[in-house]
């Protein structure tokens, strides 16, 4: 009983909120993801999400996890990796599932195995997907091993993995540019995107996590602010602007 009271009385509110703030960085990630699963299972269309958000997410979250090995970070981010990442396959094995179920002529198959550069990563079959990811994680964990002791190498890892996830959202942005409005996007999803990478941010700065995370995680929120800027800059615009959809920063 004195062990229990003991362990009770070490709960401080510090504690508390490290672990709080751990679990939204472990899982935080990933909640933007799952009205998006929601909604492609409802309406059986994928057509609106770009798998190419997940290509991206991938490779970033594997070469994050290969950096962990390079230079120790704090677990809650390691964590957050390999659930990003199989967020993102079960993301993919949807689409796939809902695509080859809407088509009215079954097309050919394309597979991974067939190296047909036409038809990256739009593969037929779920197990493609697996299979690059499988190669890629391979021959990083290779490259990595080898040059584990070279630190240019394993500083240079970190950055590539948080610089591609930190430019997620630059298509959304120069997709506004270009039709020089903001119309068909969800303010409220960026204005989410902004709160959560000026959580994640201020998270790594106060963990001191490696440079890496904090500098990209600030050219996020930069970027979102811009976007956020974008809305009120061709709000003012003169006349009713042209109605463009779009998906979110896979677009």
């Amino acid at each position: 009983m004195d062990y229990i009271l003991e362990e009770v009385q070490e709960i401080t509110l510090p504690k508390v909120i490290k672990w709080i703030s751990s679990t939204v960085m472990i899982f935080g990630g990933v909640a933007p993801f799952i009205p998006q699963y929601r909604e492609i299972k409802r309406k059986n269309d994928a057509e609106g999400f770009s798998l190419y958000v997940c290509l991206a997410l991938l490779i970033a979250n594997t070469l994050r996890i290969l950096f962990w090995f390079g230079k120790r970070y704090e677990l809650p981010l390691l964590a957050q990796s390999m659930i990003m990442n199989i967020m993102m396959l079960l993301m993919i094995h949807l689409c796939v599932k809902v695509k080859n179920r809407s088509q009215i002529i079954r097309g050919p198959d394309r597979v991974f195995t067939d190296f047909d550069w036409k038809y990256f990563w739009a593969w037929t079959d779920f197990q493609s997907y697996i299979d690059f990811l499988l190669v890629v994680s391979l021959v990083m964990s290779l490259l990595t091993f080898l040059l584990l002791d070279f630190i240019i190498y394993v500083e240079i890892l970190g950055f590539l993995a948080l610089f591609m996830e930190a430019m997620l959202a630059v298509p959304q942005l120069v997709k506004n540019f270009k039709s020089k409005s903001t119309e068909g996007m969800s303010i409220l999803m960026v204005l989410m995107w902004t709160v959560g990478d000026v959580f994640k941010t201020t998270y790594f700065i106060l963990r001191e996590a490696p440079a890496q995370f904090w500098l990209c995680g600030s050219l996020q929120v930069l970027i979102d602010v811009t976007i956020l800027g974008q809305v009120q800059f061709y709000k003012k615009g003169s006349g009713p602007a042209p109605h463009h959809h779009s998906g979110g920063r896979d677009d």
